[in-house]
C-alpha cells in the first residue's frame, strides 16, 4: 500500500478544478447536491484514513489497549513513517474533532438564538421586524420563517419584495441549511475541502435565484432585486439569524441572471462542451471519491486481517 494510505488525506486537493468546473458548467441545484456529496464522502474518509493511520502507529504504546497485531510488520510495512504518522494524527484527529464540534454547536447556538429573537412573533412564514438595518433571511426550523426589515421591504418595491420572498422560500423548501452545514463540517475535518464549501455556498444562492426567478418569471426583475437588496444591506450583519445567510459574490449572480437561464435538466447532453466539463467534472469527483475510499477502506482491511480471533 505504501504512500497510498495517504491518499484520503491529499485528494481533496484534486476538488479544487472539481468546484470551479461543477459552479459554471452544471445547473446549481445539480452542483449544490454534487460538491456537497463529494466533500462529505472526502472529508469522512480523510479523517477515517487518520483514525487508522493513529491506530497503526500507536498500538503498541504503553497502556494501549489496542491488540498488538494491529502493530506488527506486515501492518507497519503498509503505513510508511508509521509511529510519526501515527503520533501526528492524534493531534490531527483532536483538532479535526474540536473543529467540527465548535461548527456544529455554533450552528445550534445560531438556531436557537434565532428562535429566541422570533418568540412572541405571529406564527406566520414572514416576520418582520421593526429596524432602522435593511435584512432579509431564512431562519430554519420545523417551521421555517422568512425575516426581513422594516427597512429592506421600504427599499424595494412591491415586485422587487415578491422576488425576495421567493428567493428566501427557495432556501426553506430545499434546506440549503442542510447542504451549508454538511460543506463547513468537511471543510473543518479537511482544509482542502474548504474551495468546495465556497463553492456550494454560492451555488445554493444560484439555486434560489433561478428557482426564484422561475417562480416569478422575470429573471431581470431578479437580477435587480437581489442587486439592490446587496447595496442597501449592511456589509457585515450582526444578527444571530444572519449566520444562515450567504449571500456570495452578488455580481456573479447579477450576471448569470442577466444571461441565458441555465438548463433545465440536471445534466447537460455529453456531446457539448459544456456537457463535456459538467460529465468531468462529475467524473474527477467520483474517482477522487473512489480512490481515498478505496486507500482508506484498504488499510482498514489490513488491520482486520491482523487482528487474531478471540
Amino acid at each position: 500500500m505504501g504512500v497510498f494510505v495517504f491518499l484520503p488525506l491529499v485528494l481533496p486537493f484534486t476538488a479544487w478544478p472539481i468546484a470551479r468546473l461543477a459552479e459554471q458548467q452544471l445547473h446549481p441545484r445539480s452542483a449544490t447536491r454534487l460538491l456537497t456529496t463529494v466533500s462529505v464522502v472526502l472529508a469522512v474518509c480523510s479523517t477515517l484514513c487518520l483514525a487508522l493511520l493513529m491506530v497503526v502507529g500507536t498500538a503498541q504504546l504503553p497502556g494501549n489497549p489496542l491488540p498488538d497485531g494491529w502493530s506488527d510488520p506486515e501492518v507497519r510495512a503498509a503505513v510508511p513513517f508509521d509511529e510519526i504518522a501515527g503520533k501526528a494524527s492524534i493531534v490531527a484527529l483532536i483538532a479535526v474533532a474540536a473543529a467540527c464540534t465548535a461548527t456544529g454547536v455554533r450552528h445550534w447556538r445560531v438556531r436557537r438564538q434565532a428562535r429566541q429573537a422570533l418568540a412572541g412573533l405571529p406564527p406566520r412564514q414572514v416576520a418582520v421586524l421593526p429596524d432602522d438595518m435593511p435584512y432579509a433571511h431564512a431562519v430554519p426550523g420545523k417551521q421555517g420563517r422568512i425575516v426581513v426589515s422594516t427597512a429592506m421591504l421600504a427599499g424595494l418595491n412591491s415586485r422587487e419584495r415578491r422576488a425576495l420572498f421567493a428567493h428566501e422560500r427557495v432556501h426553506l423548501t430545499a434546506r440549503h441549511h442542510r447542504h451549508l452545514l454538511a460543506v463547513q463540517l468537511a471543510a473543518r475535518a479537511n482544509p482542502f475541502l474548504r474551495p468546495l464549501a465556497t463553492a456550494v455556498a454560492y451555488t445554493a444562492e444560484r439555486w434560489a435565484d433561478e428557482e426564484a426567478a422561475h417562480a416569478i418569471g422575470d429573471r431581470r426583475l431578479m437580477a435587480r432585486a437581489v442587486g439592490k437588496a446587496a447595496l442597501i444591506s449592511p456589509a457585515v450583519p450582526s444578527l444571530p439569524f444572519a449566520a444562515f445567510a450567504t449571500p456570495g459574490p452578488v455580481p456573479r449572480r447579477v450576471a448569470a441572471l442577466l444571461g441565458p437561464a441555465p438548463c433545465p435538466r440536471g445534466w447537460p447532453p455529453v456531446f457539448t462542451p459544456a456537457g463535456f466539463a459538467a460529465w468531468m467534472a462529475a467524473t474527477g469527483a467520483a474517482a477522487s471519491a473512489l480512490s481515498s475510499a478505496n486507500a482508506a477502506i484498504g488499510l482498514a482491511l489490513v488491520l482486520h486481517a491482523a487482528t487474531p480471533f478471540v
